[in-house]
């Protein structure tokens, strides 16, 4: 630019370009502040995750080497590799046994093998679940993890729904004896409907 193009600038032009890094100075703070929050966020997160409890598996036995007073794994392959963060629920009837799970609690003496969270073993039958469960400190009496294809859900006493849906959830042992699920089981249920505990 010569001596006599600079002479040429109009207000309008100066203007314009005030205006221009005007903007580019405040995107260059927003962006600033934008860094900063997702770093702020960022840290929030992994403290919260460090924090949370992870449950995980510690060791699969797929063996099945005798009679059994529970029905064993449907797929003693599969032991070992359904999710581990499945809830508690009763539904009254099951049509798969999938594993038998030990819960193991650091806190009440267990191995420390998930940072002081707990933990599980999965096993394909239940005797085997059982002895693991007396022979080890803070290990909890063995729990069922049950497939149903359909159930009963209860969602005020009394009140009774046929649920076709299918989901995975873990049960007590013992609810396991009489509970397999038939093709009549749920209408028969359905006409003499007797609440879980009586």
């Amino acid at each position: 630019m010569n001596f006599s193009d600079s002479q040429n600038v109009t207000p309008a032009s100066r203007d314009w370009g005030r205006r221009l890094n005007l903007f580019v100075r405040r995107l260059f703070r927003l962006r600033r502040w934008v860094w900063l929050s997702v770093l702020v966020l960022g840290a929030f997160v992994y403290a919260w995750n460090r924090n949370a409890p992870h449950f995980v598996m510690a060791h699969a036995d797929r063996d099945i080497s005798e009679s059994s007073a529970y029905p064993p794994a449907v797929n003693p392959n599969l032991v070992g590799t359904y999710p581990s963060n499945s809830k508690s629920s009763a539904g009254y009837f099951y049509d798969d046994v999938l594993e038998y799970r030990v819960w193991l609690n650091p806190e009440n003496g267990a191995e420390r093998l998930n940072g002081g969270s707990d933990y599980y073993e999965a096993f394909a039958q239940y005797e085997k679940a059982d002895e693991f469960s007396k022979a080890n400190r803070g290990a909890e009496d063995p729990l069922v993890l049950v497939r149903q294809v359909e159930w009963i859900s209860e969602p005020e006493p009394g009140h009774f729904i046929w649920e076709k849906d299918e989901r995975i959830t873990e049960w007590q042992v013992r609810w396991l004896t009489g509970n397999k699920r038939t093709a009549e089981s749920i209408q028969n249920f359905l006409k003499h409907p007797t609440p879980a505990g009586q």
